[in-house]
């Protein structure tokens, strides 16, 4: 029978079990006087010509929560200052939801994406775990605009792109944002225990790995029409597209698996075998199509749906997303195979993606493993990195902020 909890101090490296604090110093700089948090570069310094983006505001209140929650002192005013930011700066008090970015002046992008929309989902949820005020009534509001907005009950899915105004919603659909959202309402179904939340994060699983996943040999299509149907040629011609990129994304394969056994875990003795089987199935898929893809460590960012790299570049969420994955599968499986890839990844990560000179992880490799700057350029966030390294100090759980203020993390 697999352990709840694997003896850490056995199997994570030492550099990894003192990896949150190393990246919560680097993150600490992102603090933006304007409200929210910045972009930071490749040496950790803000990027003041970048207007405050809702998505890394929502990544690194995410995060200081977390170190809230798990007791590390010093990062409550952090967690107060991004949630004090989606309740002002980049909430829309006119229209409601949250703008993409914003300045002093006004919002900087007005459009309304239900990328961002999940993050604050997540980022009040973590908040409010950890009693941060403002946060529980964030979540609150924020779920409505998601219901509202959003959520497209016949499909089970999340719509994409709105106006500022609410008028109109652009024809895209896409998995990433619905992926996020998974991650937002299992952590919001924790927090208000609304069933209603599961549910949804059930459905959008069950579609898009259960259903479209497992009907393309678990590799997933990305982009669909309003009807959800699907368009496998979107972006070819822009393959390296930092939010929609063509072909099948390597990292999501893992993120999708870890979220199937979160769902899992949410459902307990009442989950069905398909999460489990395609977390694993997913899994593989990942590992055979994008690790040393090409003939060097690393994986590669995307292939087509055949499994031929398409974009080499090695960014760093990927390999955080897949350690995260390989020790919830070895939690949930005891399979060896799980904490071996655990444990090379780790390698990797150590040998290429530390940057102990200047913090954080590259946030990008090229083909040959040196930094580069084509897909992402410096570093906007630790919310990868960080979670690669807290969920090995956490039981079998749903979010990583359930796992914490349940008294099962971190001692």
């Amino acid at each position: 029978m697999p352990a709840s909890r694997l003896p850490t101090a056995e199997v994570v490296p030492a550099w990894l079990a003192a990896e949150p604090d190393r990246l919560l110093a680097f993150a600490r700089a992102s603090r933006h006087p304007e409200g929210g948090f910045a972009w930071l570069d490749e040496q950790g310094r803000p990027v003041p010509e970048r207007p405050v983006e809702t998505w890394i505001t929502c990544r690194m209140t995410h995060v200081f929560a977390l170190a809230v929650a798990e007791g590390r002192t010093g990062h409550t005013e952090l967690a107060e200052h991004g949630i004090a930011a989606l309740n002002g700066l980049l909430h829309d008090g006119e229209h409601g939801g949250w703008f993409a970015s914003a300045t002093a002046t006004g919002p900087a992008g007005t459009e309304k994406r239900a990328y961002e929309h999940a993050f604050v989902i997540l980022a009040a949820a973590s908040a409010a775990s950890a009693g941060i005020d403002g946060a529980r009534g964030l979540l609150d509001e924020a779920l409505t605009v998601f219901d509202q907005r959003f959520w497209e009950p016949e499909a089970g899915l999340a719509a994409d792109v709105w106006d500022r105004a609410w008028t109109r919603l652009e024809p895209y659909r896409g998995a990433n944002a619905n992926m996020h959202a998974v991650e937002a309402l299992l952590a919001a179904a924790e927090v208000t225990g609304d069933p209603r939340l599961l549910d949804r994060a059930i459905r959008i699983v069950g579609r898009l790995v259960g259903q479209v996943a497992r009907g393309h040999g678990w590799r997933l299509p990305e982009h669909f029409t309003a009807e959800w149907a699907e368009v496998p040629g979107y972006n070819r011609d822009h393959p390296d597209h930092p939010f929609r990129p063509y072909g099948v994304t390597i990292g999501h394969l893992f993120e999708w698996a870890r979220l199937a056994v979160h769902v899992r875990t949410a459902l307990g003795t009442g989950a069905p075998d398909w999460l489990l089987e395609s977390a694993r199935a997913l899994f593989g898929t990942a590992v055979r199509d994008g690790w040393s893809a090409d003939g060097a460590d690393g994986f590669v960012y995307t292939t087509d749906f055949a499994g031929t790299p398409v974009v080499r570049s090695r960014l760093h969420w990927v390999a955080a997303e897949a350690m995260a994955a390989a020790w919830v599968l070895h939690q949930a499986t005891g399979d060896a195979q799980y904490l071996s890839w655990f444990r090379r990844w780790c390698d990797y990560a150590d040998k290429y993606l530390v940057d102990r000179e200047n913090g954080s992880w590259h946030h990008e490799l090229d083909h040959g493993n040196a930094p580069a700057a084509t897909v992402w350029a410096g570093k906007p966030d630790v919310y990868h990195a960080y979670q690669a390294a807290l969920i090995t100090l956490l039981p079998a759980c749903a979010s990583f902020a359930g796992g914490l203020v349940t008294g099962r993390g971190r001692a």
